[in-house]
């Protein structure tokens, strides 16, 4: 890809709180996570009890909450209603277990396809892996569909091949910028930071009141990345995939436009996988605290000219 990719084996500092209580879930680029924390009733002291006896157990109420919701919005003939059952990529009902479920010697993700079953660790890594399947799961179905038939054919010795190879890029570092203005997008493939992050810095979104008025915005799709901005770092970089939307995306709620946004994921996901000559280098880096309102220092033009890390790059299309 670029020098200014990130290793996504970093692991958070050990902790002596649970995973769900290291996370600020107030931070801006968490905000487009449907179903987490505000899913736990605070109210309710027993079902607290149970919501947090483990990460599994969290996201399994987090997966009665998306059913219930679906539910609701199916029967208000909502645009945004979907399945009431969130399924891996070939069908089963998903539900979060504990690791020890996986069989031995058996590949994870053809586990999850074949099972529905997805282990869970009791670490960050698999809280924002679940929170993700909670809020992309068309598109987390897709990968796993697209991951599990490549593990057939190939097995999972050796080379993962460029398909897994894009695939596990994305799932673990990426991100997607959302924009109604093409130039935008633009820009961020030409690694103009300028052009993308500054001088229209007035039409990016703010993650924390989200504006009907709004031309861009950023949601990150990789776990790993999120795990990462535990402790924020200013080279931390996504591999962004850009996609262009009508205006109409900014007027709907954060829910809806997760639920939107899922759908036209998903189809440009299937679109891209389906080249068996992909490489990462489909999806574009983006320094992620330089998205407009993620990090109080951007607001200072200046924090762009740190040329470490908002670098000029490659400007030849990508492979």
């Amino acid at each position: 890809m670029t020098n200014l990719s990130i290793s996504t084996a970093h692991t958070a500092p050990s902790s002596p709180l649970s995973p769900i209580q290291q996370v600020d879930w107030q931070a801006p680029w968490l905000q487009h996570l449907t179903y987490q924390p505000f899913m736990v009733d605070a109210t309710d002291a027993i079902a607290q009890s149970s919501v947090f006896s483990s990460v599994a157990a969290y996201l399994n109420y987090g997966l009665t909450q998306a059913k219930d919701k679906a539910l609701m919005a199916k029967d208000k003939l909502s645009e945004t209603s979907s399945n009431s059952v969130l399924t891996s990529g070939r069908g089963q009902t998903l539900k979060f277990v504990a690791q020890e479920d996986l069989p031995e010697g058996m590949a994870y993700e053809t586990f999850i396809a074949t099972t529905g079953r997805v282990p869970t660790r009791e670490n960050l890594h698999d809280l924002f892996n679940g929170s993700i399947w909670l809020t992309f799961p068309q598109s987390k179905a897709l990968l796993n569909r697209y991951q599990a038939q490549a593990i057939d054919e190939a097995g999972i010795s050796g080379s993962r091949g460029r398909v897994r190879d894009t695939i596990t890029v994305f799932d673990e570092n990426g991100a997607i910028l959302v924009t109604t203005d093409s130039a935008i997008g633009d820009a961020l493939a030409n690694f103009d930071w300028q052009n993308c992050l500054v001088q229209p810095r007035a039409l990016w979104d703010t993650p924390m009141q989200p504006s009907p008025n709004a031309q861009a915005s950023v949601y990150i799709f990789g776990h790993a990345l999120l795990e990462q901005l535990i402790e924020p770092r200013k080279p931390l970089c996504a591999h962004t995939l850009i996609l262009t939307v009508s205006p109409a995306f900014f007027s709907l709620s954060t829910p809806q436009r997760m639920a939107q946004l899922d759908k036209i994921l998903a189809v440009k996901l299937a679109e891209i996988l389906r080249d068996e000559a992909v490489t990462p280098r489909v999806f574009s880096p983006l320094p992620i605290l330089g998205v407009p309102h993620y990090w109080a220092d951007n607001a200072d033009p200046n924090f762009y000219d740190d040329t470490f890390v908002f670098r000029s790059g490659r400007r030849n299309s990508k492979k």
